[in-house]
């Protein structure tokens, strides 16, 4: 039961911060927003059509979602970075909880924040000509959960070995957009060349963004679904894949914080 009350309030606190952080909910609404305009209006009219009459704008929206939990969720690492810098995580370490709760605390409070601003996006569906139902949405929120979950327990991780704010954000950006580009955000995991089909294959969310646009687009069009060794990769299929990689992340997060000093 402490361990329950512990994880509760690291997910408590870190909702607080960003509830009273006015301009980090604003600011976390720019990139998705300016990528979706940008892209969606910009390039529509150069890209045509995917699938059975698919804009370009409506393609990529699922990416944006997928890419906008991702990036939030990543962002966990952040709050452990700082709290060590500032002193907090060491009072906290040493506290009657078991750390395996501050790292699994930690992880949901953020993939909670990803959750919320991911459906934030969501509304803007009907904008871009996506058709939403509520058995879509009940769908969806699930698979954002899981991206998000796996995604923050992965940015957990490396806080645990990274000491400063500086080395967190340069090793951030050089994990973070990669995975973003190399997700199938932007692009149809299909006729790809060796070498980027490799990347894209290898890349952990790859696996969280393709079910969120097969269940919001159908699964029934070729260019939204991937191949792996020959197989066509159905939700369920991509929904284990990610479910095993968060889980690993996070037994690896929990791990890493029950051994720090």
């Amino acid at each position: 039961m402490n361990h329950l009350r512990g994880i509760y309030i690291i997910w408590y606190r870190d909702l607080l911060r960003f509830w009273r952080d006015k301009m980090r909910m604003i600011g976390s609404m720019t990139m998705p927003l300016l990528f979706l305009i940008v892209f969606g209006a910009g390039m529509g009219s150069m890209m045509g059509a995917f699938g059975s009459g698919v804009g370009f704008g409506q393609f990529i929206f699922p990416g944006i979602i997928g890419m906008t939990v991702l990036m939030s969720s990543f962002m966990a690492g952040v709050s452990v970075v700082w709290d060590r810098e500032f002193g907090f995580l060491k009072e906290v370490l040493v506290a009657p909880i078991s750390r395996a709760s501050v790292a699994v605390g930690k992880t949901l409070g953020a993939a909670t924040i990803a959750l919320l601003q991911g459906t934030l996006i969501l509304v803007l569906a009907p904008l871009v000509g996506v058709s939403l139902t509520l058995v879509k949405v009940l769908t969806i929120w699930p698979l954002m959960l899981l991206l998000a979950a796996s995604m923050g327990s992965l940015g957990v991780v490396l806080a645990t070995r990274i000491k400063s704010m500086e080395a967190f954000q340069m090793m951030m950006q050089l994990l973070m957009f990669p995975m973003v580009f190399l997700s199938g955000v932007f692009f149809p995991p299909q006729g790809l060349p060796a070498w980027m089909d490799a990347l894209v294959k290898i890349n952990p969310a790859t696996y969280g963004i393709a079910p969120i646009r097969q269940v919001m687009l159908g699964s029934a069009d070729s260019p939204f679904l991937m191949n792996l060794f020959g197989h066509t990769m159905t939700i369920w299929d991509n929904v284990i894949i990610m479910a095993l990689f968060g889980a690993a992340m996070i037994l690896l997060a929990m791990w890493s914080f029950s051994n720090q000093e």
